[in-house]
Order: C-alpha cells, then structure tokens, then sequence
C-alpha cells in the first residue's frame, strides 16, 4: 500500500501509464476536477458543486461527502484516509488536500 496527496501529482495528464501509483492518482484528480452532469454518458462522474456559494461548514460536510462517494465508486483502489482543507480567507478560495492510500 502507498499512501499519497494528490496535490503532489503533476497536472498534465500522462497516457499510457503504466505506474498502478500514478495511474490511481491520475483517475483521482480526474474525478475531483469534474463537475458532476458534465460527462455525457455518465453525468453522475465527478463532483456536484452546487454547495460551493454556502457557508464554510456546509461546504466543507458536503464537498468531503461528495469526494468520498466519488472516489469509492469510480476509483476503487484508492482509499480516502484523509481529506485537509487550504483556505485563503482574502479571495474566498477553499482546496482541498486528499490523502489516499492506494490498494492492489
């Protein structure tokens, strides 16, 4: 098992890897980076973000809910261990750090 923080992982994305570490970090940014309703042959990929106007607490209990039902469906190997938040209180930006560990 290796544990890693997606933010670590470069954002370009890499075809044809062959690294099982990379690859389930990869599908993890992937799905954390889409919008819930925007693939069109499975609008229930990504993360809903019609919370993201509502108070920081609703925020936060929602987003952590929607990243750990996202990444269990769509990444099983992947192991949410631990979700920290960054805020910058001037611009209003909240981002999140995902730990995972990755399983075989």
């Amino acid at each position: 098992m290796a544990s890693i923080t997606l933010e670590s992982m470069p954002r370009e994305i890499i075809f044809g890897v062959t690294d099982v570490i990379l690859e389930v970090m990869q599908n993890c940014r992937t799905i954390l980076t889409t919008r819930k309703g925007t693939v069109p042959l499975d609008r229930e990929f990504g993360i809903k973000a019609d919370f993201l106007d509502s108070p920081m607490p609703t925020v936060r209990a929602e987003a952590e809910q929607e990243i750990f039902m996202a990444i269990r469906r769509y990444e099983p190997r992947a192991v949410l261990k631990e979700i920290t938040w960054d805020a910058d209180i001037l611009s209003g930006k909240v981002m999140p750090r995902i730990k995972i560990e990755v399983v075989p």
